[in-house]
């Protein structure tokens, strides 16, 4: 199936926790879940938005996703915190590890949380987001425990997940900065968007099962599997492994090894460290100014090519804007998955009539 539909965000939304509420979610589970999806499309990362429902979908009927779990504080060590997800839904895990984070720094003016056994907490910068809007700056290291898609560099077959890097620095008045990305040349949903509108991705990101270089995205959703690679040669694949050991190993969790292995491609669990400093700690008065001056001085480089130079966040802050005002692009072979998901969560017929007027 070709094409695609555009559909306003709130609509989506609506769509997406009616869902979810009908699959056996609490109102407050299936909200928090639905608008984390559709920011993260909002956002222009469909590689995370409501593409991801019919896998959640798949991992719940496996007995994998477990539905209404709220997080567990297993050590609190004042600035240290560990929580354990119970294997829910990773939108709840991780904003309520957030909030307990915040909070946190609002008392002593830094923490460090560690979150672990959640379910897929999708677009990192989300939670980075959340830490800004409090006025706070966030790293955040993550790792996908068991699911590996990436090949190590030099090496020929998955071996770990895409493990996301994020750091986010508030600004006053403006967007934040967000560098937000996956340690991998492109994030796997990002293969399955291409996949599911039948389209190569760009050169050096893929290797097929001989380890031979690939644009076909369906060597990540066909057998036999090839696999992702990380970005930048030797340095992606050393800041994923740093995300390995930080997030999963670090958190309490687990690390991707042969006794981790998950049964299914729909089983996606991650881990999460998470550090979150309060910039008014610092003895830093100019901050802000120096941070602006930065800015000013790296946009004023002569443009090179068809594009402008960029800071780590316009390009979200662009999609939003441009998505709010014409509706999210979904391909149609996504949005029949996601109607079918709805069906199978027990949303009525005529109800998912009205998504489609």
């Amino acid at each position: 199936m070709t094409g695609e539909i555009r559909i306003e965000s709130s609509r989506l939304q609506r769509l997406v926790q009616a869902l979810w509420q009908h699959a056996g979610s609490s109102k407050e589970e299936a909200r928090l879940v639905a608008e984390h999806l559709v920011q993260a499309n909002l956002a222009g990362h469909d590689s995370h938005g409501v593409g991801m429902i019919p896998s959640y979908m798949v991992s719940r009927k496996q007995g994998h996703l477990q539905q209404n779990q709220h997080v567990e504080v297993v050590k609190d060590a004042g600035a240290v915190l560990t929580v354990d997800g119970h294997n829910g839904f990773g939108q709840v895990a991780a904003s309520e590890a957030m909030a307990l984070g915040i909070e946190r720094t609002r008392q002593l003016g830094m923490c460090a949380i560690a979150l672990r056994h959640s379910h897929h907490i999708g677009r990192i910068g989300h939670w980075a987001e959340q830490c800004a809007r409090a006025g706070f700056i966030s790293f955040h290291f993550v790792n996908v425990v068991g699911d590996p898609m990436v090949a190590p560099f030099n090496g020929s077959d998955r071996r770990f997940g895409t493990n996301p890097f994020c750091a986010i620095f508030p600004r006053d008045g403006q967007p934040p900065l967000l560098l937000d990305f996956a340690t991998s040349g492109i994030a796997f949903g990002k293969t399955r968007v291409a996949y599911n509108k039948g389209v190569p991705v760009a050169p050096g990101h893929l290797i097929d099962d001989q380890g031979r270089a690939t644009t076909d995205p369906a060597v990540m959703h066909e057998t036999p599997y090839g696999s992702l690679l990380a970005f930048g040669l030797h340095k992606g694949y050393g800041l994923a492994v740093m995300c390995e050991i930080l997030g999963g190993a670090l958190s309490g969790g687990q690390t991707t090894h042969k006794s981790t292995l998950q049964n299914s491609v729909e089983a996606i669990f991650n881990s999460m460290t998470t550090i979150i400093l309060d910039p008014q700690a610092f003895d830093a008065p100019q901050m802000q100014q120096e941070a602006q001056a930065f800015i000013d001085w790296a946009k004023a480089s002569p443009q090179s090519g068809d594009q402008p130079v960029q800071i780590p966040g316009e390009f979200e802050e662009a999609q939003r804007a441009e998505r709010l005002s014409k509706g999210i692009p979904i391909d149609a072979n996504t949005w029949q998955q996601i109607l079918t998901a709805a069906r199978e969560a027990g949303m009525p017929e005529a109800e998912v009539a009205e998504f489609l007027r």
